[in-house]
């Protein structure tokens, strides 16, 4: 499979992005918990470009191969704390929005409320939003991982 494209590089819309990633990252969430929250949403989405950055980024936080390679079973492992479960679900359901499915519920909401104030539930939010835009540009141009990051 080849790209489609090299990028979508309208200056605009990288001024825009680089915004929306310093307000995520202003939110106050350990950056780990992002880049967990940003690969597991790309896992679902079957995006290989930002399951490979993701991955990536999150050694260089210092992830272990072992909580990486489990990311995808998050709940049958001994691996993540609450508050990452919490974020984990929060993504989960928030990116699995097709037919009939039920979204963030109250008790998914509540759970990771209890976790995260208003502010860094806000940059959780938008992390998952921007992944799932990225998935979505990745999967229409054919973006291929470790190409060109």
């Amino acid at each position: 499979m080849e790209a489609r494209m090299k990028s979508v590089a309208n200056p605009d819309v990288i001024t825009a992005i680089q915004h929306l990633h310093k307000a995520i990252h202003a939110g106050g969430v350990d950056p780990l918990v992002l880049e967990l929250v940003h690969l597991r949403a790309s896992q679902i989405n079957g995006c290989g470009p930002c399951v490979f950055a993701g991955v990536q980024s999150a050694k260089k936080l210092g992830e272990t191969e072992e909580r990486l390679h489990n990311v995808v079973a998050w709940r049958e492992t001994p691996f993540f704390t609450e508050e990452e479960r919490a974020a984990l679900a929060l993504t989960e359901a928030a990116t699995r929005i097709q037919d009939g499915a039920p979204g963030v519920t109250d008790e998914i909401w509540d759970a990771a409320a209890t976790h995260f104030d208003e502010k860094q539930m806000s940059a959780i939010i938008l992390n998952i939003a921007i992944t799932n835009f990225f998935n979505r540009i990745n999967h229409t141009i054919r973006e291929q991982a470790g190409k060109t990051w």
